[in-house]
């Protein structure tokens, strides 16, 4: 048994955020059907690929995103494509979309046919600004999103440009925003019979998010304050980034504690000078830079565990920085059985990411890898009541361009 056993989710995303909301509903359970347009999601072709060779069934990025899915290939511009979407659509507890505003509108299969349909299933609707305002058109990215409503104008070297987050991390953190939303929607169908059309904006996930976007922004509104970018490298004593022997330590707010601080030095002579623990005296950048050049020489002389260890020890919040094989090899992520590993027909075994968190019962289970490109067009269609020439049209025509 898991938590969402019998929940049946109509998943039309594709990209990253989307993909990710349903992934963590189908790793608890739900059966996610994965519907595809002709040719495939788009993050099939994102990579990384196996050998760095790319092949839209060998990609890392896809395979992370949709474990324990099912493929259906639909091409929407066409009859059979449609009928085959309502017949699965009847069946579904709940259905998401995350094609751009008004497109299910122009293919005859939105909000208004689904209600026909299936009345009790939910919609929800993912878009980068939402489906009305005077966005709503426009195109966006990982950067532009972050840019646009999250927290990177904050970030960077204060006399430099802002920095976004590494990678695709602001996708990732909408959706987690995104699956909130999705378990709302059924809870409100289930226990209260109400379906309903949520609009989800992934600006409005990083506006409203936790990354301090939302407190600054309200803080503009009623003072007219802004938040000032610092420098996120040794800005204290110490705060933020710092190198080691083996690589870099980030500290957060531990120019607050000088006295955890100094246990943590092991009370050395150089730390001893009464400036060092005046609290405006610690703001004068002379004086942290003075402060910095001795504390480098104690972070040189360590590796990233060992200072970790110590900052700890005296209640210092600290974090080593992970390389991707630091976090693989780490003993706390292997001892808590974080790294799973399953057999693909494309990519052979693979080990990734497994369970997010640990429950009780009910939990994250691996069921199947992620699938190949409609691998499983057949099989849902049947037991959406469909025979097998219809079956074969949905299937001639989804392997159209």
């Amino acid at each position: 048994m898991q938590a969402l056993d019998n929940v049946v989710v109509l998943d039309l995303t594709h990209h990253i955020a989307g993909p990710y909301a349903t992934k963590l509903m189908a790793d608890f359970g739900a059966d996610v059907i994965k519907i595809e347009r002709p040719g495939g999601d788009i993050a099939r072709t994102l990579g990384p690929f196996k050998d760095n060779t790319p092949d839209p069934e060998r990609c890392g990025l896809f395979f992370y995103l949709n474990t324990n899915k099912r493929s259906a290939v639909l091409n929407l511009k066409a009859a059979a494509g449609r009928d085959a979407l309502a017949a699965l659509a009847r069946r579904a507890d709940i259905v998401i979309e995350s094609f751009s505003p008004g497109t299910l509108e122009r293919l005859g299969v939105g909000w208004q046919w689904l209600q026909q349909v299936n009345p009790k299933a939910p919609l929800i609707s993912v878009t980068n600004f939402g489906q009305t305002g005077p966005y709503r058109d426009y195109k966006a990215s990982d950067l532009v999103l972050y840019g646009f409503a999250g927290e990177m104008y904050s970030m960077g070297e204060t006399d430099r440009e802002p920095v976004k987050m590494a990678g695709t991390a602001a996708l990732f953190e909408s959706g987690s925003a995104i699956v909130v939303a999705l378990m709302g929607a059924l809870f409100a169908a289930k226990r209260h019979g109400i379906a309903q059309h949520v609009d989800i904006s992934l600006a409005e996930t990083h506006a409203g998010g936790v990354d301090r976007r939302h407190a600054t922004t309200i803080a503009y509104q009623f003072s007219g304050r802004k938040t000032i970018r610092v420098a996120s490298q040794a800005s204290g004593m110490p705060t933020g980034i710092y190198p080691c022997a083996d690589g870099y330590v980030d500290f957060t707010n531990a120019t607050l504690y000088p006295d955890r601080v100094d246990d943590m030095l092991q009370h050395p002579d150089w730390n001893q000078d009464p400036r060092y623990a005046d609290p405006v005296q610690r703001m004068n950048p002379v004086l942290v830079e003075e402060w910095n050049s001795h504390f480098l020489v104690w972070c040189l002389e360590r590796t990233k565990r060992e200072i970790w260890a110590e900052a700890r020890r005296a209640r210092i919040l600290c974090g080593p920085l992970f390389t991707v094989e630091d976090m693989f090899e780490d003993e706390h992520f292997r001892g808590r059985g974080f790294w799973t590993s399953a057999s693909h027909p494309a990519l052979g075994e693979v080990t990734f990411p497994g369970r997010p968190f640990i429950m009780g019962r009910d939990g994250w289970e691996f069921r199947r890898p992620a699938p190949l490109l409609g691998q499983h067009t057949a099989e849902v269609l049947r037991e959406a009541g469909l025979a097998g020439p219809a079956i074969e049209t949905v299937i001639r025509e989804g392997g159209a361009a």
